[in-house]
């Protein structure tokens, strides 16, 4: 699980740390899943491979708007200062997983780093497309968005054609990146899950599961998916 590298106070300490919120390792360990962080910090092809080939599954969690650069944007005004270094770590890893064949489940910031390495593109600012801000109501406060989800897509099979689901996001995908597909959108056509048929599992949401661990239904899938991509690099290395 990817995490962030921000400004962070505990106790006399005022430092720049690594910390992802508990609820995402929850939603993993609750499912059999064996958590592990994996922070921001200077990558290349090579370490992105070791880091991988030590995985059964990535989880690109959530955090700070994606570096516009790398869709071939200019910054908005509401577009977060970049992490360039986070975004650097990420699409490697992501690079790395894909060649490999890793499962891979993106979390908000997650599903739009997905969809930029497949080549798509993102709107920076949803108010200046909706006229408002109820996907992000400010202050920490999740909104719930209802979510139709595509028929015979994996999150039609995971969830079902309806579910609800806990939003805080600004941004949204725009262009679809290559060989992904719409799998869910909400009441107002915005794009709220893509994924990328057969194998390896590749699935991206755009709200947050981590804050509904009542259903574990998406870490579940990636933690069962991460166990039969185990199970099967077992065999060949038999």
């Amino acid at each position: 699980m990817t995490t962030y590298l921000e400004p962070s106070r505990t106790g006399v300490w005022d430092v720049h740390a690594s910390f992802l919120p508990r609820v995402y390792f929850d939603g993993v360990t609750r499912c059999g899943g064996i958590a592990t962080l994996l922070p921001p910090q200077p990558v290349d092809a090579t370490v992105a491979d070791r880091v991988v080939d030590g995985l059964d599954a990535l989880v690109l969690t959530g955090g700070k708007d994606l570096d516009p650069g790398s869709y071939g944007r200019q910054p908005h005004p509401a577009t977060d200062e970049p992490r360039v270094d986070r975004d650097a770590w990420e699409f490697a890893l992501f690079d790395a997983a894909l060649r490999a064949g890793v499962p891979m489940l993106g979390i908000c910031r997650g599903a739009q780093v997905i969809n930029v390495a497949f080549g798509g593109t993102l709107h920076q600012h949803l108010p200046d497309v909706l006229g408002h801000s109820r996907h992000q109501a400010g202050n920490a406060v999740f909104t719930t968005t209802r979510i139709s989800v595509t028929p015979g897509t994996r999150l039609a099979s995971l969830m079902g054609e309806q579910t609800s689901a806990e939003c805080y996001h600004h941004q949204a995908i725009d262009r679809v990146g290559d060989g992904l597909v719409v799998c869910a959108r909400d009441d107002e056509g915005v794009i709220e899950a893509v994924e990328r048929p057969g194998e390896p599992f590749v699935l991206a949401v755009q709200w947050h599961p981590e804050e509904r661990l009542d259903d574990l239904r998406l870490f579940a899938a990636i933690v069962d998916a991460g166990r039969v991509w185990m199970t099967r690099r077992s065999e060949v290395d038999a």
